[in-house]
C-alpha cells in the first residue's frame, strides 16, 4: 500500500498518501473549480487568490484544477496565487475536453495531437515545465483508449508529465488504460450517498492507486440528513465535516478534494481531518446510506 503508516489521522487511517510512489500529499486536498476566475484585480479575484494561498498555509499539498475550469483561467489563477510552488505541493490538472461553439459549449477531444497541445498550454498557464499529475478529464469515445493513454505516456517520457491519472472511468477502463501506461490516480464521483463507483475504488485499493472523489459532500435526503446531524452533534462538527471524515476513514487511498471560494468554509473543510468517527458511527452512517 502506498499510504504512509507513520503519519495518521486520529481516526487511525493514514493522513498522507504517496501518489505514484513519488508525491507524499496530505489526503485532504483542495478542489479549485469553485474559485472565481474573473480577469482583473477585482475583489473576487483577490479573494480567490487568498483562498488558494490559505489552503497551502493550512497544510494542503494536493490541489486539483482543469483546463475546463474557466478554460484555462483557473490554472492561471493558481499560478498567480502560488507560483513559485512549494516543493511539497502537487497540482493536478486535467485535459481531454475543449471549448466549442456548440450548444453544450464543450466537447471531448483526446486526439493525441490535441492532448499534446492542451498539456503544453496548461504548462504555460501554470508557469511550469512539468505537471506532477495529469489526468484525462474524460475518455474520448471517438479515439481508441490506448491512443489517448499512449499520448500521455509520450509526454510523460518527455518529462512534461510526472504521473498519469483518469477521471470518470469504469473498473474495466482503468484496467485497459493500465495496459498502456502506469496510472497513478482516478477521479470519480463518490460520496457516502453515491457509491456507484465502488468497484473502481476497490480496484484502486488493490493497486495502490489514489482515488480522488469529486463531489465528496452531497446534499442528503431527510432520512440520511437526520442521521448525519446526529453524528455531527455527537462530534461537535458539521454534517459536511462528517461526510469528509467518512471518506477519509473509508480507505487510505481516498483523497477528497472539496472545493470552496470561502475562507471560512475552507477552514471548516480542512478541520474534518481531525475528526474521529467511531466504528459504531460509521456503521450507522453506512446503514442509513444503504437504506436511502
Amino acid at each position: 500500500m502506498s499510504a504512509d503508516t507513520h503519519d495518521r489521522h486520529t481516526s487511525g487511517t493514514p493522513s498522507t498518501f504517496s501518489v505514484g510512489g513519488e508525491h507524499h500529499v496530505s489526503r485532504l486536498g483542495f478542489g479549485a473549480m469553485r474559485l472565481p476566475t474573473g480577469s482583473g484585480p477585482g475583489p473576487d479575484r483577490k479573494a480567490a487568490v487568498a483562498v488558494a494561498r490559505r489552503a497551502v498555509e493550512l497544510g494542503v499539498t494536493l490541489i486539483d484544477t482543469a483546463h475546463m475550469y474557466g478554460w484555462g483561467a483557473n490554472e492561471e489563477l493558481l499560478a498567480e496565487a502560488l507560483h513559485p510552488y512549494p516543493d511539497d505541493l502537487l497540482i493536478t490538472t486535467k485535459v481531454g475536453v475543449v471549448r466549442t461553439d456548440g450548444p453544450e459549449g464543450w466537447a471531448y477531444d483526446a486526439r493525441p495531437e490535441s492532448l499534446r497541445e492542451q498539456v503544453e498550454q496548461g504548462l504555460r498557464r501554470l508557469r511550469t515545465e512539468r505537471v506532477g499529475l495529469l489526468q484525462l478529464h474524460r475518455i474520448d469515445p471517438k479515439v481508441p483508449l490506448a491512443e489517448q493513454i499512449g499520448a500521455l505516456r509520450d509526454l510523460q517520457q518527455e518529462g512534461k508529465i510526472g504521473h498519469i491519472g483518469l477521471s470518470e472511468v469504469t473498473a474495466a477502463e482503468l484496467a485497459e488504460a493500465r495496459e498502456t501506461a502506469g496510472i497513478a490516480s482516478v477521479q470519480n464521483r463518490y460520496n457516502l450517498l453515491d457509491r456507484e463507483h465502488e468497484p473502481v475504488l476497490e480496484a484502486c485499493e488493490a493497486a495502490g492507486i489514489a482515488f480522488l472523489p469529486w463531489r465528496p459532500v452531497a446534499a442528503a435526503a431527510p432520512g440520511p440528513a437526520a442521521a448525519l446531524d446526529v453524528v455531527a452533534a455527537e462530534l461537535g462538527a458539521t454534517a459536511p465535516q462528517v461526510l469528509l471524515a467518512w471518506l477519509l476513514a473509508r480507505s487510505p487511498v481516498v483523497l477528497p478534494i472539496p472545493g470552496t471560494a470561502s475562507l471560512a468554509h475552507l477552514e471548516e473543510n480542512l478541520a474534518a481531518a481531525r475528526l474521529r468517527l467511531t466504528r459504531t458511527q460509521r456503521q450507522r452512517l453506512d446503514r442509513t446510506a444503504s437504506s436511502a
